[in-house]
């Protein structure tokens, strides 16, 4: 069965929900597609030089074995450009090129304490440091999870902005991506919306998603957030970082943020 991609509390599309929140925010079509094809550009660079090793073959009955992500596609703005709006027509800003795609996906990680793993011969990964859940209005900021999360999550765990090395948010679209940058970016919004005196800060994008997203890797529901979590800690070990900050929305105006920290090598 086809999962509905519709808000519970408002029976609304999110795709219209992210083309809403990218006209608030003053997020171009160009913007979003430009944003969409650094996600699969990324991507492919990552997986060509071997670092999405996480995925567990599958054979799907009657076909191949699916052995990697195979929705990787970088295309070209002109490309993108002839796509028609997907949600709200004629005059919309999300298409099929600048959404998360739909797709198959099951995940599975193992969360114990320290003192067990190495009793069981295990070695961590990482350390789940702190973690929040906050939730705002499902019709109007449906997809600003990440912005109102981020500054709880960073004040619980004692760190700045500045501390974290890695940032893995998930990509519904790439309006609700820039939508949230620019709100985290806007003391206006910190003061207006969020009961703040100043903003938290745009994560730079030279540490942001830098192996793709949900908008070239897929979002299977149930094993994104898996996937951003240890996408976060074998970026940390790879880039010789010590914190990650883990970040999505999800339905009923929810969003989560948690701090991810590298063990010891």
């Amino acid at each position: 069965q086809l999962p509905a991609v519709a808000e519970f509390s408002t029976s609304e599309t999110m795709g219209h929900s992210a083309d809403r929140l990218a006209a608030a925010f003053g997020v171009s079509r160009l913007e979003q597609d430009e944003y969409a094809l650094r996600s699969h550009s990324l991507a492919k660079k990552a997986q060509d030089e071997g670092l999405l090793q996480d995925v567990v073959p599958f054979k799907v009955p009657g076909k191949d074995t699916v052995t990697k992500d195979n929705g990787i596609r970088p295309s070209s703005l002109e490309q993108m450009g002839k796509l028609k709006p997907a949600f709200v027509k004629p005059y919309g800003t999300v298409t099929a090129a600048n959404s998360s795609f739909l797709t198959d996906g099951a995940s599975a990680m193992l969360i114990m304490s320290e003192e067990k793993a190495l009793a069981m011969g295990y070695k961590p990964k990482a350390y789940l440091r702190d973690f929040v859940y906050v939730s705002q209005d499902p019709k109007d900021q449906l997809l600003l999870g990440p912005t109102y999360a981020t500054p709880k999550v960073l004040e619980k765990a004692g760190l700045s902005l500045s501390d974290i090395d890695v940032f893995e948010f998930h990509e519904a679209f790439a309006g609700q991506i820039l939508a949230n940058l620019k709100a985290m970016d806007s003391d206006w919004f910190a003061q207006n919306y969020m009961g703040r005196k100043s903003k938290v800060g745009a994560p730079p994008l030279d540490k942001f998603n830098t192996w793709g997203g949900s908008l070239s890797l897929g979002h299977p529901f149930g094993a994104t957030g898996c996937r951003l979590v240890i996408t976060a800690a074998h970026r940390l070990k790879k880039e010789g970082g010590q914190y990650g900050l883990v970040a999505a929305c999800a339905a009923g105006g929810q969003g989560h943020a948690m701090i991810v920290e590298l063990y010891p090598q």
